[in-house]
């Protein structure tokens, strides 16, 4: 099985280089590689053009954010699992897509999912925080939980007969996406128990209280809007699964 990833960048100079290397690196599996650039205005572009060779599809151009971005690339994308790995993200180790391919083939899953480490962004041997998951059972989004996105590969079928990320719910259109693709459509998720990457400190609804703010409004739609009763008390659970991650 073919396995096409999607980098969706925009101005990362500092930690692009060491996501394309975890990426290229992988060993005993059929790769493409996809990067979706949004037009940037550093040296992101010239450090990506070294690799070149080991890309196989490379736009930029003016988007609108980085669910936009992976939209664009999953479209693009012509193998039968899709996984995606953000600009400052890196595979934990060399033989990630190989179990992938290995679990999706042995258990006929749908997606495959694993664990995180969260590590500073200066020094990824620094762990800060650990997500462990669990085998997936689909009431277990009433209390909150959910899979680390990062990890999760899903087949380019289920991208096909559901769709991509919404662009409506900004930073929480990853939450939305696995909320449809798990529990409404009940796509077939397989854990492994793994470390499958390690992602630095820092995203896209972490920072500011405005930040935290959409991000806990966006988390809200997407419960309310995927059919849930008590929206609250699965954001509530949510947060507090948060908690025991921190090292």
């Amino acid at each position: 099985m073919k396995v096409s990833i999607v980098t969706a960048v925009y101005n990362a100079q500092e930690y692009i280089e060491d996501c394309i290397q975890s990426v290229i690196s992988q060993k005993n599996v059929d790769i493409e590689y996809i990067v979706i650039d949004g037009n940037s205005t550093d040296n992101t572009v010239d450090i990506i053009n070294k690799y070149a060779s080991q890309i196989d599809v490379l736009r930029s151009e003016p988007d609108q954010g980085m669910y936009d971005a992976l939209n664009k690339g999953i479209a693009l994308a012509t193998g039968d699992i899709i996984g995606i790995l953000n600009s400052d993200d890196l595979f934990a180790n060399t033989d990630i897509l190989v179990h992938v391919v290995q679990y999706i083939q042995s258990q006929q899953a749908d997606a495959v999912f694993g664990n995180l480490n969260y590590v500073k962004r200066d020094d990824i041997a620094q762990i800060t925080r650990k997500w462990i998951s669990n085998p997936f059972n689909r009431r277990d989004f009433k209390t909150g939980w959910m899979p680390a996105h990062p990890t999760l590969f899903v087949k380019k079928s289920c991208f096909e007969q559901f769709g991509g990320y919404s662009l409506d719910y900004g930073t929480a259109s990853d939450y939305e996406l696995i909320l449809r693709f798990l529990y409404k459509h009940q796509i077939k998720a397989v854990f492994i128990d793994k470390l499958l990457v390690n992602m630095r400190t820092g995203g896209l609804s972490n920072g500011s209280f405005r930040k935290l703010y959409l991000a806990f409004i966006n988390d809200y739609k997407a419960i309310v809007n995927t059919g849930f009763r008590f929206p609250l008390f699965i954001l509530f659970c949510k947060k507090i699964r948060k908690i025991t991650q921190y090292s």
